[in-house]
């Protein structure tokens, strides 16, 4: 059964053995993150689909931060882990809505039935782009000149890449982690060491990465660097 549970701690991306404030930390940035409004410009999914993910995150937060609730689902998975108290010995939640309250009892009682095969599945694969969609946000103050700027230049060189990088505040290990590139290739990208590259073919492929995840024309801007990697490489003419 354990692989029809939903997982809680990685929808809200905290340990297993989290604190109540962790917990409601996880569920203020969650939130945060994965709002229609913050969402609106960047993603590809629908009103519908964020809503469901919103909703999923409101679901784990109910669980996780009732002491009762957060124990049974974790003794459901295995888990075997005493979580904190809430603090002040008080209640952990007592603004959970009633809607979802039911659907979350709806839920367990599915669950416990085995007849959730594929909602639960459903579920899963919404916690897979609900982690998605935060490992690839993009949170910046949008300055009109810069975006102009952007959308105006042709030749788009190293220096172009680290401005905008800086510019969506996304520093070297955030790019990283986020394109699987070392940061020393990252590096010599950005300051034009093609001597410390390989084949431009490669390249291709990091610089696509690369301004995939900070929401530019990944092919224009591969291609334009490729081109310009290729011509700063090309041997000097003879006289």
């Amino acid at each position: 059964m354990e692989e029809n549970l939903k997982n809680y701690y990685e929808v809200l991306e905290i340990p297993i053995n989290a604190t109540y404030e962790q917990i409601h930390q996880g569920y203020l940035s969650a939130k945060n993150a994965y709002s229609n409004e913050s969402l609106a410009f960047y993603s590809l999914m629908t009103k519908d689909n964020c809503q469901d993910l919103l909703e999923l995150v409101e679901e784990a937060y109910i669980v996780l931060s009732d002491p009762q609730k957060r124990k049974e689902y974790d003794q459901r998975r295995g888990l075997n882990v005493s979580p904190p108290p809430p603090p002040n010995g008080g209640p952990a939640n007592t603004s959970v809505s009633s809607s979802l309250a039911n659907i979350l009892s709806i839920n367990d009682k599915m669950l416990e039935s085995g007849s959730s095969s594929n909602s639960a599945a459903s579920r899963e694969t919404d916690i897979v782009k609900l982690v998605a969609q935060k490992r690839f946000s993009l949170h910046y103050d949008v300055k009109p000149e810069i975006e102009q700027e952007i959308e105006q230049t042709t030749e788009h060189s190293g220096a172009f890449l680290k401005k905008v990088r800086e510019y969506k505040s996304v520093d070297l290990v955030r790019m990283s982690e986020m394109t699987k590139i070392s940061k020393t290739y990252i590096k010599n990208i950005e300051e034009e060491n093609y001597a410390a590259l390989p084949a431009p073919v490669y390249v291709r492929g990091f610089v696509f990465q690369m301004a995939k995840c900070l929401k530019l024309d990944p092919n224009t801007i591969a291609n334009s660097f490729v081109q310009r990697m290729k011509k700063a490489l090309e041997p000097p003419k003879k006289a």
